[in-house]
Formats: structure tokens, C-alpha cells, sequence
């Protein structure tokens, strides 16, 4: 059915668009709201902000192989609950996505989700990071992108050889940035890891890798996307880098601009991921970075993992959920903290993400795609129990945060809907 939204606030920072008006969704695109006739659903948007809808670049959808933990269906719907319509799914599933066979059985059960889902094929087989795959073979089975993300490419001219080949059929190459000789902790190292007596992992593992890509990216003239930044100093190089002209584009996560290493006194593995929660320095990096354009997109790194593994502190999986509350905790922290716009955050969280992928996504113009959300300004509290992916293990339990998902639209059909 066709889709009518009257006096909506709408914000679509890619048409240059802020200001109260219609939309009207026709046969799954946007459509010119002066044509609407007939058996049209009528929503009342008064009150409400509508944008496009958010692209998340970070997704681990853990389907096939752990779908005790999450699965592709149960992960769109999160994701709608969330705002986002398009996601990355990153390969370290079980098979790994090294090869046709798995690329096509994740497509063909993304058919029918709640989010457009498009796949990450592996670098390397297994994720092993020595034994590259048949990139070409991935392609035409439809990736998106190539990444080893839950590890480091380990041979460097295997990553090399990768981000040339990604060029040529324009997909982007997203890094993992971390030196495994260098890793291996469990939490930030210094103070808390100390105080914890538990083994820590060293910005100096993140900045090596991030240093790495960055002179790959430098040398070969190829772009290259750096994942969940988390440390200052990997800030500062991808700064550095752009303004000397490197293809370097870059994410962080919700958790990174909210938390700190402080909350792993809790000894809660919900505040455990990779990389790690941070100083206080390390999250004000982050949000400077973002505010000047360092840091080019928000995404979540979701990593569901069950209770019963996350029940350890020590000898839990690291991983948060994250896709149903990032939009509300980045306009918390960001537009509530006046460190950005509603429309600078819609940028970072649609709008520049949909074009690190090329993907028809982060726009309202009309014959676009009708990808959207609404949203009011509203807090509620964070509760794991009401969220709606199969895990629970979210940093942002018992939180209040200002900004609440109220309907997504996915190719013109309505996915969640809490009006």
C-alpha cells in the first residue's frame, strides 16, 4: 500500500532538505507528494522527524553457523527497531564468507528481512589472514566489500593485493586494525585493566594496525575504510592522512562516544568489545573527530553473543549488541551534547555511510529507494529484555537516552512500528 506521512519534520542532509512537509511512498520509491490519490495509509507526522533511513556498516549478523546468537531475520528486526535499513554484514560466520556458496545462502534469506542486507566477503579463507580468496568469484556472487574484521589481514601484501583488487570493481576494503603481536589482552591496558588484574590490550595494538592500512592506502593511491576507531592517537593519523590527500574513511561506535574503561569495574562482559572501551581522552577524541570530519560515519559493530557466554567476565566473547540503540545514544551524546546537528548526525549515520558502500541509500529525493525512519525526541530507558534481537548483551542497559525509533520504513514498507 502506498504511503502518505503529512507535516513531518524532514531532514535529509543529502538534498539539502530541513523543514516541515509531506512524503509520499509509491510502489516502494519516493514519490512527489502532490501526486497522492487514491488508497493511501495515511500517517500523522506531526511531532515527528522523518530521514533517511540509517546505514550501518559494521553488522555481525553471526548467520550461518551461530544462530543461537543471533540470525539474519532476527538481526533486520533489530536493526528496523533501530532505524537502520541497510546493513554490512562482516564475514566471520561458520563457514567463514570465503566462498560463493555462502555469499548467495545470506542474499537468498536476506530476501524477506526487515534491512536491506548486503554481504562482506573474507580476505583471506577462514579469516586466517595467509590464503586469499577468489575475490573475483565473491564479486559475482554479489559482496559488497571485502574484510577480515574480527582479525587483521596478518600478510600484508595479501591486504595489498586486496585493496587493488577492491578498487577495481569499486567495493570498498573495511580494516580491522589491530597488531595480534601486540594484542591479546582483555580490556584497555592501564588503569582499570591494573586495578582488575586482568591482562590489557594497548592502543598501540589498534594504532599499528591503523598505521599500516594508512600507509597502504598512502603508497598504492587506493582508498581504505578503517573500522571502530577507538584510540586517539588512530585519530589523529587518519586526520593527518586525510589532510594529506590518503583515501581513508573511517568509523566509530555508539559505545566509544557514551562509555569508558571505568564501566569494566562493573566485571560485566557487556562492556567488553574489541577494541576495547577507552580513557576519557580516548571518547573526547572520538567525538572531536567526528565533529571535524575525521571520522566519517557511526557504526555498531553488533556482536550478539548469548547470556550463558557472556556469564564470564574474563573468559567472555567480546562483543555488544547495538543496532537498535544507536541512533538514540549518537543523538544523546552528539546533538543533545550540541557537539552536532540533527542533520550532521543523520550525515554520519546514512548519508556518508550509503556512499563508503555505493549503495542507493542515505536520500529522500524523489525515485529513491523509500527507505526511512521517523523519530521524536523522547527518552526512554534502555531495557535488554525489550530490545528485539535474539541477545541481550548491551552496554547501554539501564540507560536513558533522548531519542526514540517510532516507525522505518524499508522499500516502502513499514518494518517497526511503535506509533
Amino acid at each position: 500500500m502506498d504511503i502518505f506521512i503529512n507535516n513531518v519534520h524532514i531532514i535529509d542532509p543529502d538534498n539539502n532538505v530541513d523543514e516541515i512537509g509531506d512524503i509520499f511512498i509509491k510502489n516502494g520509491i519516493f514519490a512527489d507528494p502532490g501526486t497522492a490519490e487514491g488508497n493511501v495509509h495515511i500517517i500523522n507526522g506531526e511531532g515527528l522527524t522523518a530521514v533517511p533511513g540509517l546505514v550501518d556498516l559494521h553488522v555481525h549478523l553471526r548467520d550461518p553457523g551461530q544462530t543461537q546468537k543471533e540470525d539474519i531475520i532476527s538481526g533486520c528486526k533489530a536493526a528496523a527497531a533501530g532505524g537502520v535499513t541497510s546493513l554490512l554484514a562482516m564475514p566471520n560466520t561458520e563457514p567463514t564468507v570465503d566462498s560463493p556458496e555462502t555469499v548467495k545462502y545470506i542474499l537468498e534469506k536476506a530476501e524477506n528481512a526487515d534491512a536491506h542486507v548486503y554481504v562482506v566477503g573474507s580476505v583471506t579463507k577462514g579469516l586466517g589472514g595467509h590464503e586469499p580468496t577468489d575475490i573475483d568469484a565473491l564479486y559475482e556472487a554479489g559482496i559488497a566489500a571485502l574484510s577480515d574484521d574480527g582479525r587483521p589481514v596478518e600478510d600484508t601484501s595479501i591486504m595489498a593485493a586486496a585493496m587493488k583488487r577492491a578498487a577495481e570493481l569499486d567495493i570498498p576494503v573495511t580494516a580491522h586494525c589491530e597488531d595480534p603481536y601486540l594484542a591479546g589482552g582483555k580490556i584497555n591496558e592501564g588503569e582499570i585493566s591494573e586495578k582488575l588484574g586482568i591482562k590489557g590490550m594497548p592502543r598501540a595494538a589498534e594504532d599499528a594496525g591503523t598505521a599500516r592500512e594508512i600507509a597502504l592506502a598512502a603508497a598504492y593511491d587506493l582508498p581504505i575504510h578503517i573500522c571502530h576507531v577507538s584510540t586517539y592517537t588512530s585519530a589523529a593519523m587518519i586526520r593527518d592522512a586525510k589532510k594529506r590527500g590518503v583515501k581513508v574513511t573511517a568509523e566509530t561506535a555508539p559505545h566509544y562516544l557514551m562509555l569508558t574503561e571505568q564501566e569494566l569495574l562493573q566485571k560485566d562482559a557487556d562492556y567488553r568489545m574489541n577494541p576495547p572501551l577507552r580513557t576519557e581522552r580516548d571518547r573526547l577524541a572520538m567525538i572531536d573527530a567526528l565533529k571535524d570530519g575525521t571520522i566519517d560515519a557511526i557504526a555498531t559493530d553488533h556482536a550478539p553473543h548469548t547470556p550463558e557466554e557472556k556469564a564470564d567476565f574474563v573468559a567472555a566473547p567480546n562483543g555488544a549488541i547495538g543496532m537498535e540503540t544507536s541512533f538514540a545514544a549518537a543523538y544523546t551524546v552528539l546533538v543533545k551534547g550540541g557537539i552536532l546537528t540533527e542533520s550532521e548526525l543523520v550525515q554520519k549515520m546514512s548519508c556518508n555511510p550509503a556512499s563508503i558502500l555505493g549503495i542507493p541509500a542515505g536520500t529522500m529525493y524523489i525515485g529513491a529507494p523509500a527507505d526511512l525512519m521517523l523519530y521524536k525526541e523522547e527518552e526512554w530507558t534502555v531495557d535488554p529484555d525489550k530490545l528485539h534481537g535474539k541477545s541481550k548483551n548491551t552496554p547501554f542497559k539501564g540507560l536513558t537516552l533522548a531519542a526514540k525509533v517510532k516507525l522505518t520504513i524499508c522499500g516502502g514498507k513499514i518494518v517497526y512500528n511503535e506509533l
